[in-house]
């Protein structure tokens, strides 16, 4: 006999007995089955079918199945019962034995991903360009402004856009969908809650100063002068032109300057620097400057004319302050304060010791009561790694435990994680409830950000009903707890119609560990297409390519990678339009070598060089 009886036997038997769990399992959670949307029915059930196969080691009975060299059920995920049951055909053949009896009705592999496409179509629109993973793009503010900015993108191949209601107001929010809309009535429109975020509060005003920079080569030579824009307070450079430095000035005085002038001043150094006024446009004046200098309040600026000083002596307008920055190293101590009071950096002693350490607020203070000594503690996804050194009733002590060899900055509004403390945020914030009524009335999908447990879900369904608005939703996964409690999100969730899953990995990959997250991301994909619903590749896709204008290699490994899943996200940048062409591009041809998980051989046109 080609395969040894008894090994089939025995597969035969494992195979019975992930059957009868199944049967188990449908009995066990058929009141949750029979609560979500009719659209969801079917895929409710393969999601309890995926369950009961998961419960036991599957991966023994697939190294079984490899040893006899027959197919095992590792692609069995989007159809499980009719993979099954396939499988146990084909066993009982081998052993000459009668086929299984068959009850009731089961999935076959093409009505379940017809469902998947149909539940994708729902959620993101209809495909572009022959491609079949769509692509969503945050919006940026210029989305308001510009009406040709959406043009482009939906030219590219855009298939929705999410705008961020942690971002703007609703009058750009209200202007970003309307430009979407003109171009194309059918683009879905995403909109994001921000939900209960946990992040560093704000720093004290830093210096009024603005830094010019010429741009300079290798050896520090002046390639390019700093273009400058002097104009009354308020004026904006016209739309388009790009700007190194904004320089309010009084506009009487700038009637005293023609092309072809310069202006005199010292900066806050004392150094002599110079700008050339270039052209004059409207209230505006451009200039250049062929020097690094540091342009205070105050200073003061004297126009020449050929050589020639006039009699205007004008001072700089009031700058804004920069944003005060906190430079931590690894052994540094932080104090996070409960209160909100305004974060600074350490300050030093006459001997260089520390008179006061370096200490910045938080925004979700009822935090100090779910955490412990020694647990964990990351700022600005990850880049600065801590520990909680001691807890006091007004502030933690946090002890810097990793970050750059040349220091970490920490600025205002950056996420603060906690992967180990058991917190209690989640949920629906009263931002949120208020963002809600916007977005249902103008958007086709709500992103549902922090949820934890089925409970969240429950929460936004009531929300939605009070509404009485019929609109997407799609649940961002960001935390150990919500990844472990999946299943249950998903069920409750499947009670709307359409639904969808977004992998957040720059929250996720903190919260649950850089050595766990690429598994942990791999079963969500499962666990959505147990359900078939449509999952949302998200964060740092094509990240240098969106912000710098060239990709790095690993993210374009990571961009074709991502057409595993329905979706892929892609946030803004100033060269946002080039990542979106890309992208397009990389899915287009990654499937025709891959579907989803499974590898597709098209002919190799160089088989006969050898």
């Amino acid at each position: 006999m080609l395969f040894p009886k008894n090994k089939l036997e025995e597969i035969n038997k494992d195979l019975d007995a992930i059957l009868i769990r199944i049967n188990e399992y449908e009995k066990k959670y058929n009141h949750l089955v029979e609560k979500v949307h009719p659209k969801y029915t079917k895929s409710a059930q393969n999601l309890i079918h995926y369950l009961a196969l998961r419960s036991s080691n599957v991966d023994i009975l697939q190294k079984k199945l490899d040893t006899i060299g027959l197919p095992s059920s590792s692609d069995s995920t989007i159809s499980v019962l009719n993979e099954l049951l396939n499988t146990k055909t084909l066993i009982k053949s081998l052993l000459d034995i009668e086929k299984p009896k068959v009850e009731g009705l089961f999935l076959s592999r093409k009505q379940a991903k017809k469902l998947l496409k149909n539940n994708s179509i729902a959620l993101f629109g209809l495909k572009k360009n022959n491609r079949k993973t769509s692509i969503m793009v945050t919006q940026p503010t210029l989305a308001a402004e510009n009406s040709e900015f959406a043009n482009t993108l939906l030219d590219l191949g855009m298939n929705c856009a999410r705008v961020n209601c942690a971002h703007d107001d609703e009058t750009v929010w209200k202007k970003i969908i309307s430009n979407i809309k003109n171009k194309d009535p059918k683009c879905k429109i995403t909109m994001d809650l921000g939900g209960p975020k946990l992040r560093t509060g704000k720093m004290k005003p830093g210096h009024k100063v603005i830094h010019i920079k010429p741009k300079r080569n290798t050896l520090g030579q002046v390639i390019a002068p700093a273009k400058i824009w002097l104009a009354p307070f308020g004026t904006i450079p016209p739309e388009g032109e790009e700007v190194d430095a904004i320089i309010p000035v009084n506009k009487k005085w700038l009637t005293k300057t023609k092309e072809g002038s310069y202006v005199i001043f010292r900066d806050s150094r004392d150094k002599k620097c110079r700008f050339n006024i270039e052209k004059i446009e409207g209230n505006g004046r451009w200039a250049t400057c062929n020097d690094s200098a540091f342009v205070t309040t105050g200073a003061l600026l004297n126009v020449f004319i050929e050589e020639e000083a006039t009699s205007e002596i004008h001072s700089v307008h009031e700058i804004l302050p920069l944003e005060e920055v906190i430079f931590l190293y690894e052994g540094d101590f932080l104090r996070l304060d409960k209160e909100p009071i305004l974060g600074e950096p350490a300050t030093y002693n006459e001997n260089g010791t520390i008179k006061q350490i370096a200490h910045v607020s938080c925004t979700l203070p009822q935090i100090f009561k779910n955490v412990n000594i020694g647990e964990p503690i990351y700022f600005d996804d990850g880049k600065i790694e801590g520990i909680i050194s001691e807890i006091n009733p007004a502030h933690l002590l946090i002890k810097i435990t990793s970050t750059k060899k040349k220091g970490g900055k920490l600025k205002a509004d950056k996420g603060i994680n906690l992967p180990n403390s058991k917190l209690k945020i989640s949920g629906l914030t009263d931002k949120d409830k208020q963002d809600l009524k916007f977005v249902a009335k103008y958007a086709d999908t709500v992103n549902f950000s922090f949820v934890n447990n089925k409970h969240d879900v429950e929460d936004l369904l009531n929300e939605l009903e009070q509404l009485d608005a019929s609109i997407g939703i799609i649940l961002k996964i960001e935390t150990q707890k919500a990844f472990e409690n999946l299943p249950s999100i998903l069920l409750k969730a499947m009670q709307n119609y359409p639904v969808g899953v977004m992998i957040a990995r720059g929250d996720l990959a903190i919260e649950t560990g850089w050595k766990n997250f690429a598994i942990i991301q791999e079963e969500i994909l499962q666990l959505c297409e147990a359900a078939h619903l449509p999952d949302i590749w998200a964060t740092q896709v094509l990240e240098n390519l969106a912000k710098k204008g060239i990709p790095t290699r690993a993210e374009i490994t990571d961009a074709a990678m991502a057409q595993r899943a329905e979706c892929v996200m892609l946030n803004k940048g100033p060269y946002i339009e080039k990542a979106v062409k890309m992208l397009d591009k990389i899915l287009r041809r990654m499937e025709k070598i891959q579907k989803k998980k499974r590898t597709i051989l098209p002919k190799l046109k160089f088989t006969n060089n050898l």
